[in-house]
């Protein structure tokens, strides 16, 4: 029984131009996606406000190690964290070392850009926005040119090794760091 559905999803992949893989990926029934959860990366800016000390209170950027220079504390690495996982972190660090209570905020103040390029009006570097789809990044970026695959689209994740083909649907979700490639048609 399994062999036979695994042969109807290549036979039907194959009919429509992808590979099995990509009718595979969510089954019917199942649960959906888990909500995105943002992780720091190089290039993020954040405001870190520790209340009572106006000196420490300022703009960080995640610098191409993963790390922003934190007063007293120096190279603090945030690279994977979330910001509260950051401001956990950080307040008990200060604690450790300097202060008794330490009340702190971190923000995230500029997510990594997103690039578009390929077959759109104005190929580039655009800031992501909470919620961006693929459509949404296209755009952007003055939209298709009159050569555009408009039913497929390239994305490359920060940290793949390569560039995945999904289909370009309405709620296909783009991701900071992300890398979209608009493909020529097929003439």
């Amino acid at each position: 029984m399994k062999l036979a559905r695994a042969v109807l999803a290549f036979m039907a992949a194959a009919t429509l131009g992808g590979c099995a893989a990509d009718i595979a990926k969510t089954p019917p029934g199942a649960p959906p996606a888990p909500p995105y959860v943002y992780k720091l990366a190089p290039d993020d800016h954040l405001r870190i406000n520790v209340y009572g000390e106006p000196n420490l209170s300022a703009e960080y950027i995640v610098n191409t190690n993963g790390d922003i220079s934190f007063p007293m504390v120096g190279a603090f690495h945030v690279q994977g964290m979330t910001v509260n996982d950051v401001a956990t972190q950080l307040t008990q660090a200060l604690k450790t070392h300097y202060y008794k209570t330490v009340n702190l905020a971190v923000d995230l103040l500029a997510p990594r850009p997103i690039y578009v390029l390929g077959e759109v009006t104005k190929s580039g570097q655009y800031p992501y926005q909470s919620g961006m789809t693929a459509l949404g990044a296209i755009a952007t970026a003055g939209g298709f040119t009159y050569r555009a695959n408009e039913k497929t689209v390239m994305i490359r994740h920060p940290g793949a090794a390569a560039e995945e083909r999904e289909p370009l649907t309405a709620d296909l979700p783009v991701q900071p760091g992300d890398t979209i490639r608009v493909r020529e048609r097929n003439f």
